[in-house]
């Protein structure tokens, strides 16, 4: 199933330098082939549904394939909305540039000047932590804190109030360590800001502006569409619905809780893409501030578990062998979704989806769609070389702890070996994981033998350093400074 939608008769579009150099115009999406690649992918992935959204030469291809819903047969269109996960962080962040742009917000204040409630559990870091290292995960506040606070409009402030005794990751300012945390605490700064709840400023100052009106926050505003349903399932095999639709509380909502079709998706990054103009021409952002959040604030020591080479404000950074790209990954339960720009082509895709493969299918899709229509020569699969090297792992053994996990190195018969185990409020999330650390270059080894806990074949476990020189490891993009 597939749509199509043509902007060029909308208004503006030429505003300046909004293509880059390499313009994608003239050029033409296959529509049959796509579709094609899309089913066949997607039921080679075991992947319920997906639902792919293409923006070319100015205009907007939706393309749907498979089912909602495993136990109902319900079909997806290109008008079903998907959880997003994380590609929320996105929408947040864009809310945020607003508020600063306008000169409502200071990026570079202390977060406890907009919110005298804010506090991390280390005094000193409470007093320094700023809006911009919480947009680029700098601030040190960790990620993985969920709190339902309740269904009310009072849940941010409720969480920011629970999560005051939530300890670092590491110290502000000294790494990159992806936090959920951080997107929250950017929530409530937009209601304070705003005097909305988060929901609604971010329907009044960036939803209604771009004409986004399949893209929502709560279960109820969801079941006026074809919603698609999360499945959970072993690797390989079909898998099955999900126990509920929804396992995230209100309170995920800065940081994880939007829910769009894949051209709104789309459609957000066309605003970023054509200088921060709306399709009708209503300007959303200025140029300066699109161009701000694109941007390198901090490299990525990992730049395999979201592909990420950097980040900027808001937006995860891409390098592919010298073509520029930005985007941003999400997943909920059992739903994933992957957003990806190339500013030099005017290329933008959005991939959302319920369960299965999903990763495996993005990446096999993704590597022929954006070397078609962009040029771009995506990274190889994360796996060890097949001649690996000699490494000394003397100066990388070792405890290493963040929020919720101690990760211990050891040697064993001459290779690596962790043990990532939950501890305090996250300590019944899981048994201790065993994996055998397979080395890829001298600081970053290929984790085996973690089972469905991860779903690549292989965990990328990256040694790093904070910038004092304390040694740390980054597993899934959290980074846990070495303490023994």
């Amino acid at each position: 199933m597939s749509n199509v939608v043509n902007w060029d008769e909308q208004g503006n579009w030429g505003s300046k330098g909004a293509w880059g150099a390499r313009d994608s115009a003239g050029q033409k999406l296959d529509i049959a082939h796509w579709q094609a690649r899309l089913d066949t992918l997607r039921a080679e992935h075991h992947v319920p549904a997906a639902s792919l959204a293409v923006l070319v030469d100015r205009t907007i291809h939706e393309l749907a394939s498979g089912v909602l819903h495993r136990g109902t047969g319900v079909e997806a269109t290109t008008d079903s909305v998907f959880q997003m996960g994380s590609i929320a962080k996105i929408y947040t962040a864009s809310l945020i540039m607003r508020l600063a742009e306008s000169g409502e917000l200071d990026l570079d204040a202390p977060v406890v000047e907009v919110l005298p409630e804010f506090s991390a559990a280390d005094p000193d870091a409470t007093k320094v932590i700023t809006t911009r290292q919480l947009l680029s995960h700098t601030s040190g506040l960790t990620c993985d804190f969920t709190h339902d606070s309740g269904r009310g409009d009072d849940c941010l402030a409720k969480y920011v109030e629970a999560a005051r005794d939530v300890a670092l990751d590491c110290p502000p300012g000294t790494a990159l360590s992806y936090s959920s945390v951080g997107y929250n605490v950017l929530g409530r700064i937009i209601e304070v800001v705003t005097g909305k709840v988060w929901d609604k400023a971010l329907e009044d100052l960036l939803l209604t502006p771009l004409s986004l009106t399949h893209t929502m926050t709560l279960p109820e505003q969801a079941l006026r569409f074809r919603a698609a349903m999360g499945h959970l399932g072993e690797a390989g095999q079909d898998p099955d619905p999900a126990p509920a639709w929804d396992l995230m509380p209100r309170s995920a909502g800065p940081y994880g809780r939007v829910i769009a079709t894949a051209g709104d998706v789309v459609r957000l990054a066309q605003m970023h893409l054509n200088g921060g103009l709306a399709q009708d021409g209503t300007r959303v952002l200025s140029e300066e501030t699109v161009a701000l959040m694109q941007q390198r604030v901090v490299e990525s020591p990992d730049k395999w578990t979201v592909s990420a080479d950097g980040w900027g404000l808001g937006w995860t950074l891409y390098d592919w062998d010298g073509v520029q790209g930005y985007g941003h990954d999400g997943a909920s339960i059992g739903q994933y979704g992957y957003l990806r720009v190339v500013p030099s082509a005017g290329v933008a895709v959005a991939l959302l989806t319920n369960g299965g493969g999903a990763r495996e299918l993005y990446a096999a899709l993704y590597r022929e769609l954006l070397a078609d229509l962009a040029g771009v020569t995506m990274p190889a699969p994360f796996a060890p070389p097949a001649e690996p090297p000699v490494v000394d792992l003397a100066p990388l053994l070792g405890t290493y702890r963040r929020e919720g996990v101690v990760i211990t190195v050891t040697e064993r018969d001459g290779a690596g070996h962790a043990v990532y185990e939950f501890v305090d409020g996250m300590k019944d999330f899981s048994e201790p994981l065993e994996i055998d650390l397979l080395p890829v270059t001298e600081s970053v080894f290929a984790g085996t033998g973690v089972g469905a806990a991860f779903s690549e074949d292989y965990m990328p476990v990256v040694f790093s350093a904070l910038q004092d020189g304390t040694g740390c490891v980054y597993v899934g993009m959290r980074c846990g400074p070495k303490i023994a």
